[in-house]
Order: structure tokens, then sequence, then C-alpha cells
């Protein structure tokens, strides 16, 4: 997965009734836009490292598309 500062991800919940949780990446920290990354949850507005999983969606502002993860 490539992501830049601005782009959202979305991470389906895995348990039924529990919601999604949303944010938007801060920074990259690996090389050419990789994992991991450091969100800032929509939620909470805390900020944290993040390195997403198949659950995850990503959708880039740029292009306004969503990407899944796996």
């Amino acid at each position: 997965m490539h992501a830049k500062p601005g782009d959202h991800f979305i991470v389906r919940s895995a348990r039924v009734g529990e919601p999604d949780r949303a944010g938007e990446i801060v920074e990259t920290h690996g090389p050419d836009g990789t994992p991991p990354y450091v969100v800032r949850w929509d939620a909470t507005g805390k900020t944290g490292v993040f390195v997403p999983g198949a659950d995850t969606l990503l959708e880039a502002m740029s292009t306004g598309r969503r990407r899944s993860s796996g």
C-alpha cells in the first residue's frame, strides 16, 4: 500500500455491531509512502502509529478512489 499525508483510512470492524474506524494519514514513515503511518483517528482526534491490515481501505484524496490494503 502506498499513501501520503491527507489520505484517509477506513478500518472495517471485525465484530457485528461495532463501528468502523476512520482516520487521516498525518505522516508516512516507510519508503515511497509505505507503512508505518501516523494516523489521526476521527472519533478521538488522537494520533498513533498504524500498519494497515486486510480489513483496511485507503481513500486517496488526490484521486477520490478507495483501495483495499489486501
